[in-house]
């Protein structure tokens, strides 16, 4: 039985940054600055190490909490995109040049923390021949290498499409792995003019083929003007290309020239959310104002796993 489409009022999207409506920022979205030993401690090993983290760069609300749990996300293949998403705070341009040595440096670092769980994600690079999927590739190796216990979570872009660049991550064996849908099809020319929704769609049943026994992960960040049935569009799409894990979070404007947030998800429409996935068949879903596709990823796999 199909879940009943909850119809929120409808939001028009503001046709540019300068239309958006003033939205106060809510209380639950509040956040202790970062500082704690483990913090400085990490940040101290991603500079001398020369490594990027996804939670520096995307300005992430809990790089506190995450780095003093000895979590953090590397964003490997360099800090500049070659596509511009309009919700996005990672710089876009021309990226330095690839560096084939740099998985070898990740893993000395994830061995040297002693990381349990560990997520890689990366910049677009579509200037590489499969968009920087060798370098995936490699990290997964090189960790597996050092510590085999080790799980390791891939956020991958969507390589174009191209089924060679995906096979060659997924021949790695990530434990994990997560190409996030983002925002509704309605809103993707907007947000995400580089991507497509069902092309982000196929990779996921296309991944799911490749290694029936591994999990498979997706994100959506609510906010920039989609419905509540948008949602839950998005959300039966992703079940139907059987994806295992959903997170859900709130968008939050890193800066006046990105999208306007039209709207703010209450803690308990979250809740809903989460409730609603559950019953949708997903093996685990974290939904909440803070989410982030790597909150508390290190939880998010022990509960997948203990459903297999």
């Amino acid at each position: 039985m199909a879940t009943p489409l909850v119809q929120l009022t409808r939001s028009p999207l503001p046709k540019s940054p300068d239309a958006a409506p003033i939205v106060r920022k809510p209380s639950w979205l509040k956040v202790k600055a970062p500082g704690g030993p483990n913090y400085v401690r990490l940040k101290a090993l991603m500079r001398d190490l020369n490594l990027h983290t996804v939670c520096e760069e995307a300005r992430c609300p809990n790089i506190g909490e995450c780095w003093e749990h000895q979590a953090a996300t590397f964003m490997i293949l360099g800090d500049v995109c070659t596509r511009n998403c309009a919700y996005c705070a990672v710089a876009h341009g021309t990226p330095a040049p690839f560096d084939p040595v740099e998985p070898v440096r990740l893993a000395e670092a994830v061995a040297e923390m002693g990381l349990q769980h560990v997520v890689i994600t990366s910049v677009d690079r579509d200037d590489l021949p499969n968009g920087g999927a060798e370098a995936f590739a490699g990290c997964i190796t090189e960790i597996k290498r050092r510590l085999p216990e080790t799980s390791v979570e891939v956020l991958i872009p969507d390589f174009k499409g191209s089924d060679r660049a995906l096979q060659i991550v997924m021949d790695a064996s990530p434990d994990i792995l997560n190409h996030n849908l983002e925002t509704s099809e309605r809103l993707y020319h907007l947000a995400r003019p580089g991507g497509r929704y069902d092309r982000a769609l196929r990779l996921l049943r296309r991944a799911r083929e490749m290694s029936p026994t591994g999990l498979t992960k997706s994100g959506v960040i609510l906010g920039m003007g989609e419905e509540w049935d948008e949602v839950l569009t998005c959300m039966r799409d992703l079940r139907a290309s059987d994806v295992d894990i959903v997170t859900l979070g709130q968008y939050l404007r890193p800066s006046d020239g990105h999208l306007p947030v039209v709207r703010y998800y209450t803690p308990a429409e979250f809740a809903e959310l989460e409730k609603i996935g559950l019953q949708m068949g997903f093996r685990h879903v974290q939904s909440s104002p803070l989410t982030r596709s790597s909150y508390h990823a290190w939880e998010q796999v022990q509960h997948a796993r203990e459903d297999l």
